[in-house]
């Protein structure tokens, strides 16, 4: 399949963004300017302005003395650039590869896109009407090239559409400025006579490159197709994604529903066939009315089951806010995995982390609670309890030590130990009572200590003392000293956690 692109010219982008906020100005002559070499000089110049002959590069005060109505509006820097990369975006509706083509452009990839629209003629004019009722003032050409693309959409006056392979004759009648060349390559070549690209197409290459450089040889030729240009995507190509564009706006949670279907029988059928799953995927819904609609989910396990996938995204399909209607569809694979090959049977008689309902059953809960809600944990290879463990990143990770079996450790550990006063004979005797959060617990029966040693080469600090107490109501907690025993001086004591 050949290439194929769009080019889109904003001819008046940031005067027309004015008159959006600005309604009254729309029949008015106004300019933006800025500063330059001593003096303020027109960046930009609105419809009105330029059909009285005001144009960016005069200086302000010729412009007001030619036109003493002309309003003036200091411009803001970045402007354009800041609203060509979100009209970038909106397009994405159209193609994933979109580029910015500074200071008033966009280039879009459409190859294998048009026909989602009924052809290149219906998806330019699908474009183009959307732009223009947004208040912008556009042209947009289609050709096998991106120099042929922009040429003809900004110099181009029979069609907007250009044959594949037909670029050459397409540009023979557009002058030299049609090329995206240099201003002063272009004032020289004018200079010479050469008003139009034909008059230097034929010239010996040897020739142009002698008195013009290279610069016009190389846009010559990726105008022509004979060199490649390859441009950045304003936005990242996600690998694994798919699109479902709509002829219809989607208004309702059914036809969402049927929508994400179709979405994730494409997606998990490659998946499948690649032996990979996804661990966290995006459904993004582009609204009429230019708003963007995100959710996500994420699984405990690479996974290519749409059934599965399907009932984590319906939990968070009432999310979704359809306003005038949903007129594309994106499914995005962010992050994906190797998986094991699955069974078509039902899983049986694999209990334990392995089973699969497990791990179904996890990204349910975690699809209705959050996706930070559940946790697993596993042995670190520290002493000190603040480090003895840390979280796993999926279900499947295994733990490169055991958990420790010598001494009890408490199911629940606070985040941090907290101060507690304790009553409690000398020196190494356990709490005889200690109050916790204005609580008094009577202590039954103790344990310990159990002495646990800072790790001097991570940190400085003191030794803990820890016992295991239960108290009066049969409720067993893990409390500590801090440092050593020193005579008369009261000591510190912390409860770190809570036994089961």
């Amino acid at each position: 399949m050949s290439k194929r692109y769009a080019a889109i010219w904003f001819r008046h982008l940031t005067t027309d963004w004015f008159v959006l906020r600005q309604p009254l100005l729309k029949n008015l002559p106004f300019v933006f300017a800025a500063p330059e070499r001593g003096r303020m000089v027109i960046t930009a110049a609105s419809p009105s302005a330029e059909s009285q002959g005001i144009a960016a590069g005069t200086a302000v005060a010729d412009a007001k003395a030619f036109l003493p109505g002309l309003q003036v509006f200091e411009d803001k820097p970045g402007l354009s650039g800041k609203l060509l990369k979100t009209l970038g975006l909106w397009c994405i509706r159209y193609t994933p590869v979109i580029t910015v083509d500074y200071p008033d452009g966009l280039i879009l990839d459409i190859s294998g896109c048009a026909h989602l629209w009924g052809g290149e003629r219906a998806y330019l004019k699908e474009i183009g009407s959307r732009l223009k009722s947004k208040g912008y003032d556009v042209r947009a050409a289609i050709a096998d090239t991106i120099g042929a693309a922009w040429a003809v959409s900004r110099f181009g006056q029979v069609t907007p559409i250009i044959e594949s392979g037909l670029q050459a004759e397409a540009l023979l009648s557009l002058p030299p400025a049609a090329l995206r060349l240099e201003p002063g390559t272009v004032q020289r070549l004018q200079k010479l006579g050469l008003y139009r690209i034909k008059n230097l197409i034929g010239m010996p290459r040897t020739a142009l490159q002698k008195r013009f450089g290279e610069g016009l040889l190389r846009r010559l030729r990726q105008a022509l197709g004979q060199e490649e240009e390859y441009i950045q995507p304003l936005q990242p190509i996600v690998p694994y994604e798919e699109r479902l564009p709509c002829l219809e706006p989607i208004r309702t949670a059914a036809g969402i529903e049927v929508a994400l279907q179709r979405l994730l029988e494409m997606l998990c059928k490659r998946l499948s066939g690649e032996g990979k799953g996804l661990r966290t995927a995006i459904l993004t819904c582009y609204r009429v009315d230019g708003k963007l609609i995100k959710i996500s989910i994420g699984t405990n396990r690479a996974t290519s089951g749409a059934g599965h996938i399907f009932k984590l995204f319906e939990l968070k399909i009432p999310q979704i806010k359809p306003g005038l209607g949903i007129e594309l569809f994106l499914l995005q694979a962010i992050k994906v995995e190797d998986a094991d090959p699955v069974q078509e049977a039902f899983w049986s008689g694999k209990p334990g982390l392995e089973d699969r309902d497990l791990s179904e059953l996890l990204d349910r809960l975690a699809g209705k609670a959050g996706a930070g809600i559940i946790h697993r944990y596993l042995p670190d290879e520290h002493h000190w309890p603040e480090r003895s463990f840390k979280e796993a990143t999926s279900i499947g990770e295994k733990p490169a030590i055991s958990w420790p079996s010598g001494r009890p450790r408490p199911a629940y550990l606070l985040p941090r130990p907290e101060a507690i006063e304790v009553s409690a004979p000398v020196p190494d005797y356990p709490p005889m009572l200690f109050r916790y959060k204005g609580k008094v617990h009577q202590v039954r029966k103790a344990d310990g200590p159990e002495r646990i040693e800072r790790e001097w080469w991570l940190e400085k600090g003191e030794r803990r003392d820890y016992y295991y107490v239960e108290d009066e109501q049969g409720q067993r907690y893990w409390l500590f000293r801090s440092g050593h025993y020193a005579g008369n001086q009261p000591q510190q004591w912390f409860i770190h956690g809570f036994f089961a």
